[in-house]
């Protein structure tokens, strides 16, 4: 989700954000905030502009201006729709929160959603479905009764593990991606929730949906758009039957214990930290991979795989 899709309602000032875009693209950063002051002197009260702002003036080297604008941002935005609390965090001007704002996740999916699948498996090299769903295989080759798919996307993980499931659940924050994974035809019930949310909030049980109803229960590269993992591994405790494994994947933190908020503003865990946020929700850990689970600028992103058991 890019700032600059959000127009001010101002025509000059949208041609001057329009023409600092393009300076930004070229490298000449200061001149961008220079050009995106002038626009938000036309419209103050622009909270794309003004994260705009913050992104051209962190590249610049000014990251006073950054924090600035964004703490406008937040003034003019409560939801945080523009994530600008983890952009503060990363600046080091804002505590690291333990999730982000739903609205902000939601929104970057929804706009990223036709695009997804080109971005993440041609241009990104994204490998964790498919080494998810052969980390499951190699440990049990059971065909499981029923698999949830938690922050399913548009499906990458569905169309892995569909030959291997009798029924198949998917659940995403975005309804964009929901849309994406139902083309694909590969799930029984696509719904939407949130996983920051606790279990009667969530949308995993909701319509009757019972509690743990699962064998298998899957989260595929959603688990960095949340920092502490408590509530997550306690909602997958909740679906999961007695026995039923748990699949999963993060983006590696590295040693210590915590997580930590990457200048991607996705989240990276420790295996302390997962380890212990299992251990908490009844879960005991089997087995997990360390790989490379996509590149991100060129540069490849570390991961771990884990695969656990619900012990109780």
């Amino acid at each position: 989700m890019h700032p600059t899709q959000f127009s001010s309602g101002d025509v000059i000032a949208d041609r001057r954000a329009d023409y600092a875009r393009m300076l930004a693209e070229n490298g000449e950063h200061e001149a961008a905030v220079e050009l995106m002051e002038q626009a938000l002197e036309i419209t103050p009260a622009w909270p794309a502009g003004l994260v705009s702002l913050a992104d051209y003036a962190v590249k610049a080297g000014t990251a006073e201006k950054a924090i600035a604008a964004l703490r406008q941002v937040l003034d003019l935005d409560p939801q945080d729709l523009f994530g600008a609390r983890l952009k503060l965090a990363v600046l080091g001007a804002e505590d690291t929160p333990d999730a982000p704002p739903s609205a902000y996740v939601e929104a970057l999916f929804d706009d990223y959603a036709d695009r997804f699948d080109k971005a993440l498996v041609e241009r990104l090299d994204y490998t964790v479905p498919a080494k998810l769903a052969a980390l499951i295989a190699d440990h049990d080759e059971r065909r499981f009764d029923l698999a949830v798919d938690l922050g399913c996307g548009t499906g990458l993980f569905g169309a892995e593990i569909r030959h291997k499931v009798t029924r198949l659940e998917g659940f995403d924050l975005s309804v964009n991606m929901l849309a994406k994974a139902e083309e694909k035809g590969h799930y029984d019930l696509l719904a939407k929730s949130d996983l920051s949310l606790d279990a009667v909030r969530s949308g995993l049980f909701d319509d009757g949906l019972p509690a743990r109803r699962a064998d298998l229960v899957s989260a595929a590269d959603v688990l960095m758009y949340l920092g502490d993992l408590g509530n997550a591994f306690s909602l997958a405790a909740d679906l999961a039957a007695p026995g039923a494994l748990f699949a999963f994947s993060v983006e590696d933190a590295g040693e210590g214990d915590g997580f930590v908020l990457a200048q991607s503003l996705r989240y990276a865990h420790t295996e302390a930290h997962v380890c212990t946020r299992l251990a908490e929700s009844g879960f005991e850990p089997l087995t997990l991979v360390r790989s490379t689970i996509r590149m991100d600028g060129g540069k490849p992103v570390f991961g771990i795989l884990f695969l656990a058991a619900r012990t109780a």
